[in-house]
């Protein structure tokens, strides 16, 4: 098995079995390192093969409507091949490190200055809004955590909105388990996406909100930029100074703050707008980033999350008719049409959500700023607010290690 762990690189050597104590040779030393050498070519193999394989089969499901496709199939891959023992290790640290650098850059990129402009007139009420969507999500998440006894970082993680990726990518650096953090965020984003083109259905009848079927990419568009290469030399810049900005600044998970915030300050600045991964590159983030969370769904991650399903349905469905009552709030305070609204403020799913607004004809710049702004918001503040309400509840900052080392030793 090309992912199975091997207990030990080196071959015996038949004088020990005699009881004879030896250093292996010169040519022994080689063979062992070109033996290591090959076993991590067929690891790497396996691995590149295993990416290109959900990166086709997600093509096929974006053509055929699936919601999030290079997230949603990727992770159903990985959580079978987890269930099924067929794979027993991660995504290699470096290419889950790289995979949360890029998507750290496409975060920054969303908040456009322009953008930010048009809706600067409705900043109080989109404040407002903002804010109370995260309280009402924070309120449900800790009701679900004490009445299922989960605990609570776990829950406010999971049903956090904004971010599903980035926040999934950081969610063990806080202590967290990522299984059931990627489980509600991913059900709440599929949800969220299967509702949205209902929703706006209801309110325009047959023939709205259906995008046009999905192709092919193009292969030789990478960034969003018209000069590919200057674009890719930009992320790869801001990818590597991100990640060592977030390292000097003690962020939780530098490798995707550092970048989001290295990209933000870019883009506010103008000097390189064309930047955010596009196309088969932003799709192997999302397969990568899907392949790091299938992966952990083993049998008795299953048997653990079983349980919080109709909890976690129930609290999702509570946090969509509050926000569609927010929407009906703003429309009225902002004088926006209501579909607008609820677009803006609808609990995540920010592609599936801007597509639809695409699709509509709808005012796509406020409800890309309103999106973005919570999902800004959300990526950097939140492992602020959760390590800030850890030393509240536990009254000293030990607890934390105690946490983590809890839910390493559950996740075990």
């Amino acid at each position: 098995m090309i992912f199975s762990t091997v207990a030990d690189s080196q071959v015996p050597d038949r004088r020990a079995d005699a009881g004879m104590t030896t250093r292996p040779g010169p040519r022994a030393s080689v063979h062992i390192r070109a033996g290591t050498r090959s076993r991590a070519g067929v690891q790497a193999t396996g691995w590149m093969v295993l990416t290109i394989a959900c990166y086709l089969l997600s093509e096929i499901g974006e053509m055929v409507s699936v919601p999030a496709p290079q997230l949603v199939m990727s992770l159903a891959v990985g959580a079978a091949l987890a269930v099924t023992g067929l794979v027993h290790r991660q995504v290699p640290a470096s290419a889950a490190r790289s995979s949360h650098a890029v998507l750290g850059a496409l975060m920054g990129s969303y908040l456009v200055p322009s953008q930010l402009a048009s809706a600067a007139g409705q900043a109080l009420a989109l404040t407002v809004v903002t804010a109370a969507t995260v309280a009402v999500c924070a309120g449900v998440a800790v009701l679900i955590a004490y009445r299922t006894r989960t605990r609570p970082v776990d829950a406010v993680l999971g049903l956090i909105p904004g971010g599903s990726a980035a926040i999934v990518a950081y969610a063990e650096d806080l202590g967290a388990d990522s299984r059931v953090v990627a489980f509600a965020q991913y059900l709440r984003v599929g949800l969220v996406a299967f509702s949205a083109p209902m929703v706006v259905l209801a309110l325009h009848g047959p023939g709205a909100g259906h995008a046009a079927p999905g192709s092919f990419p193009n292969l030789s568009r990478l960034v969003d930029s018209s000069h590919q290469l200057a674009g890719l030399a930009t992320l790869l810049f801001i990818c590597v100074a991100g990640s060592r900005v977030g390292r000097g600044c003690r962020l939780p998970a530098p490798s995707l703050l550092g970048p989001m915030l290295v990209a933000g300050a870019v883009l506010a600045t103008g000097i390189a707008p064309g930047f955010a991964p596009a196309g088969p590159l932003q799709d192997v983030v999302w397969v990568l980033v899907g392949l790091e969370v299938g992966l952990r769904f083993t049998r008795p991650a299953i048997r653990h999350i079983g349980h919080l399903i109709p909890h976690l349905l129930g609290g999702i469905v509570v946090i969509c008719l509050a926000c569609a009552g927010f929407a009906w709030i703003l429309a009225d305070l902002a004088g926006v049409p209501f579909l607008e609204a609820y677009l803006a403020t609808t609990p995540g799913g920010i592609n599936a959500v801007l597509a639809t607004a695409a699709a509509t004809h709808t005012n796509v710049p406020v409800v890309a700023v309103v999106q973005s702004l919570r999902l800004f918001l959300v990526v950097l503040l939140t492992p602020l607010v959760i390590r800030w309400a850890a030393r509240r509840m536990t009254g000293r900052p030990a607890e934390r290690t105690d946490v983590r080392n809890g839910a390493d030793d559950h996740r075990r």
